[in-house]
């Protein structure tokens, strides 16, 4: 490890514990991950660039090769961007989910490779390297302090002396100006003996995920030696029957949810089944998920094995799989149709949601490879291709804003058929709180107070959240009730 990146490394670790840290002592993530997050994905970006020197292959002949691509330098701004999400949305679940998979394409940005293996392994690569790089990163920092040549030793001793001169300084500033007193104790964070540890796990968190970060982009794991050699093609016709038997089915499917869905009386039509509609589009939706992620097997399985020597048999495979992918788009648009009448029956909640945004990427997932495997005939981009809309899916949903998305529904629900489930919303984050301070007392009330009481009005200034604070104001403004008496709604999910 140079010196340089050890002194880049140990300032991302200051800086995750003085920005996460006070967020972890208050339960209240914000703004200060992706402070963290910009200094963790710097460090791996310049140790990236910095290995884009001459290396040699494995038959020992030497080559100019850049790791650090524009895919990885791609994917290291999705990590960033993702990470953005705990200083604009509260709801936990979806922030814990952002962040894991930020991290997740942190590692293969800086891992690389474009294969399957090395995709999906570039992706966990982290967690191995985090103690790969420790012998790595020692050597680096014993050479920078014995050699008397680098320049760790100067960089530390600079920060002391800076960090010296701001706390003489700002002490007597904040000591002159009442104003500027009440900012910089926002940015001080609170120091004693449970808060020091708390911030000294955040800071050696970050230290070593920006160092597991800079050894990934010098030194990306060996995941090509797992590609599978090029197989066998089998006959042409033991696997286009199949495949051809595999496209009746769904086109009887298909037929069938033509003629339920264009019925003028769907339940008269549905009454042999013993289902009313709502109960109909519930049942069998997790199934039709299903059918989509394993016609997604059949198609790579089948582009594995077809014969493609021949201009028939690469027509053959076109046809049949193309075929297979419209129809199964079809499967998708049922399945959706599925949830989406029964959510507008009985409302929404985070797992309707989550399942119809991955029921969604599934379709987008079926069009790449379409385009890829069908169209095309190469699929070199696929694998990074699926992860990049795997993170930027998780970026629309931010912006959809879930939490807020289910309780603006559930409110137009409410005023339509006068139901709502009250004990759920309460439930929700302060991403709610706009749509839900527009339902009437007590039922505004009701779902309000325990956001409310969640609301820290002294959290410090790394949880920073616009959520969280955009639902103080509306509270301000109209505080809730904490002494009305909510009666216990009928569940209705």
């Amino acid at each position: 490890m140079s010196s340089a990146l050890l002194v880049g490394s140990v300032i991302a670790g200051v800086i995750g514990a003085v920005s996460i840290g006070p967020a972890l002592l208050h339960g209240e993530l914000g703004v200060g991950v992706l402070v963290a997050g910009a200094a963790v994905a710097y460090v791996t970006g310049a140790s990236g660039w910095a290995a884009g020197r001459l290396v040699r292959s494995s038959a020992g002949k030497g080559s100019l090769r850049t790791r650090f691509n524009l895919t990885g330098l791609l994917f290291v701004l999705l990590a960033l961007c993702l990470s953005a999400t705990a200083a604009v949305r509260d709801a936990d679940w979806f922030v814990v989910s952002a962040l894991l998979l930020a991290v997740a394409a942190g590692s293969y940005g800086a891992s690389g490779g474009r294969s399957w293996p090395e995709v999906l392994g570039g992706g966990i690569a982290v967690f191995p390297a985090v103690g790969l790089m420790v012998p790595w990163a020692g050597r680096g920092a014993y050479r920078s302090m014995s050699s008397g040549r680098g320049t760790a030793w100067p960089a530390i001793r600079t920060g002391l002396i800076a960090a010296g001169l701001i706390g003489v300084f700002g002490g007597l500033f904040i000591g002159a100006d009442a104003a500027f007193g009440t900012i910089a104790s926002g940015l001080v964070p609170e120091v004693s003996p449970g808060s020091v540890i708390v911030y000294g796990m955040a800071g050696c968190g970050v230290l070593l995920l920006a160092s597991a970060g800079a050894f990934l982009a010098q030194a990306p794991p060996p995941l090509r030696i797992l590609v599978p050699d090029p197989a066998k093609p089998a006959g042409r016709w033991s696997w286009a029957v199949p495949i051809a038997a595999l496209d009746l089915l769904f086109l009887m499917f298909c037929a069938i949810q033509a003629g339920v869905f264009l019925a003028d009386d769907k339940d008269k039509l549905l009454r042999s089944t013993g289902l009313t509609y709502a109960e109909y589009a519930r049942q069998g939706f997790f199934q039709l998920v299903a059918v989509t992620v394993l016609v997604l097997g059949v198609v790579a399985a089948a582009k594995r094995y077809a014969p493609s020597a021949e201009r028939t048999d690469r027509v053959m495979v076109r046809v049949l799989l193309g075929l297979l992918c419209a129809l199964t788009l079809v499967v998708v648009a049922v399945a959706l149709r599925r949830l989406y009448l029964y959510e507008e029956t009985f409302g929404w909640t985070r797992l309707r949601l989550w399942v119809h945004a991955f029921e969604l990427w599934l379709g987008v997932v079926v069009v790449l490879v379409a385009v890829a495997g069908v169209v095309k005939g190469r699929t070199p981009w696929l694998p990074r291709a699926v992860a990049a809309t795997g993170a930027v899916a998780m970026l629309i949903l931010a912006l959809i804003d879930p939490d807020g998305f289910i309780a603006e529904h559930n409110v137009a629900r409410y005023q339509d058929t006068g139901k709502i489930d009250v004990p759920y919303l309460r439930d929700l984050s302060a991403d709610a709180v706009p749509a839900l301070d527009r339902l009437p007392e007590p039922e505004r009330s009701c779902a309000l107070r325990s956001i409310a009481l969640d609301l820290d009005d002294n959290e410090p200034a790394m949880s920073g959240n616009l959520a969280r604070s955009r639902a103080r104001e509306i509270l301000d403004a109209r505080p809730a009730d904490m002494n009305v008496n909510c009666p216990g709604w009928l569940r209705s999910y």
